[in-house]
């Protein structure tokens, strides 16, 4: 039995530098803990996540990030599916988009991938949320580590990282 815990958040529990931004900007959210493990690597943290944590693929978002050529940028799609490159370009009004090095992500962030967040980040990065997250109250993603998730309503991931909202998600 995989042990997890869904709670509202307290000042000081579970702290990262994700958590830490909302509760500067003064949000509402939950956080989520599970047990990582590598044994299930071949469908990705993300699904990992969702299995886990009982939630629907659809709910649960993944963070990437892409170069555009003259800056990075982070998209943050549901983990069940992929992130359509040439639209993220277009939400941000650029011609193209790569996948970042994840070193780059990496160093850039703050956070090891599996465990990275769009909140908190050591750099500050535009930032497009796939549309579909906007059918949720609530959704999922990385609080800034493996196995350690935030819940919150997307309009406030949005208002938080003053990011928009833009179909970029392919399934």
């Amino acid at each position: 039995m995989v042990a997890m815990s869904k709670k509202k958040h307290e000042k000081g529990a579970g702290s990262t530098p994700a958590t830490v931004q909302l509760e500067k900007a003064g949000v509402a959210f939950k956080t989520y803990e599970y047990e990582h493990s590598n044994d299930h690597m071949d469908d990705g943290y993300g699904i990992e996540a969702a299995k886990k944590l009982g939630f629907d693929e659809h709910q649960v978002f993944k963070t990437l990030m892409a170069d555009t050529g003259s800056e990075r940028v982070v998209g943050v799609v549901p983990v069940s599916g992929h992130m359509d490159l040439k639209a993220l370009a277009a939400a941000v009004g650029a011609k193209k988009a790569a996948m970042a090095d994840p070193k780059v992500a990496m160093r850039e962030s703050g956070y090891v991938v599996g465990g990275i967040s769009p909140l908190g980040q050591r750099t500050k990065h535009k930032t497009v949320l796939d549309e579909s997250a906007l059918q949720f109250d609530e959704i999922l993603l990385s609080g800034g580590k493996r196995g350690f998730s935030v819940g919150l309503d997307p309009h406030d991931l949005l208002k938080v990282l003053d990011g928009i909202a833009a179909p970029i998600g392919t399934w």
